[in-house]
């Protein structure tokens, strides 16, 4: 794996990276690619989704990259509980195969996108990078597909869930959506919408008449109001609120 030659500066410490892969020698590559960045830095390592977890706990890691397949917790597991207790923590699953039912499995766990095994050095750093900077690090056209099949299930929901009366979770539910959308100025409920059809910063920017650094100002603030790691879980959280329905998905 070679070294990245045009890494971008940043003006704090170096982001911390905890690698789950229970293969010794791709874990070993990796943690040499990722710690050649001086912008990144590998704090720890695991080889099942379990220790994964505990070194999450104790280390608070900016990003995981997690394997799949390890024995005891696999990813989706282990991202399944680590995402509740370490909301600000981005998981990247790492895999073989880019099958969109697993993938969309991966973002209902929490997941901010994959990284390819069998990617070069510089599309593994920049999938890193693009997360971290509140991009996708999905391929556009397949983060798209992805959101359109997480809005349609949701659109689903209301009809097989009703009943007479709301449920203690439905009234709290309800009360979060109140709360978020409170927080959520007019502009950054527009860029949100924009985001949730997985529109890059580039094309928000063009839609709205703005510079790019300012979409990514916005971008950063609605990650943060919503109390997620990412721009995809910001994109699902959007899509959980309802503020995107099918009709405005076709539009």
């Amino acid at each position: 794996m070679n070294e990245d030659p045009n890494p971008p500066s940043r003006e704090h410490e170096p982001s911390r990276i905890v690698i789950a892969d229970d293969h010794p020698l791709y874990r070993s590559a990796l943690r040499q690619t990722v710690d050649r960045q001086p912008d990144l830095e590998v704090v720890g390592e695991a080889e099942n989704g379990r220790e994964a977890l505990d070194l999450c706990r104790r280390l608070h890691p900016e990003v995981v990259l997690m394997d799949v397949r390890m024995p005891e917790m696999d990813g989706l597991m282990a991202t399944r509980a680590i995402k509740p207790e370490l909301p600000g923590t981005i998981v990247l699953v790492l895999t073989a195969f880019e099958d969109p039912n697993y993938l969309s499995e991966a973002l209902k766990a929490g997941a901010a996108g994959y990284v390819l095994k069998q990617s070069d050095s510089h599309e593994i750093i920049d999938a890193i990078r693009k997360v971290l900077d509140g991009e996708f690090a999905l391929d556009q056209e397949l983060a798209t597909s992805l959101l359109r099949r997480l809005l349609a299930e949701v659109s689903k929901e209301p009809e097989s869930a009703a009943g007479p009366a709301s449920s203690p979770i439905e009234s709290f539910e309800e009360h979060q959506r109140a709360r978020l959308l409170e927080a959520l100025t007019e502009r950054e409920l527009e860029v949100l919408r924009l985001v949730a059809r997985g529109h890059t910063n580039q094309e928000i920017a063009q839609s709205l008449l703005v510079s790019v650094s300012t979409v990514k100002k916005y971008v950063h603030n609605i990650i943060s109001k919503l109390e997620v790691s990412d721009r995809t879980q910001a994109a699902i959280r959007a899509i959980e609120l309802g503020l995107l329905t099918s009709q405005e998905e076709e539009e």
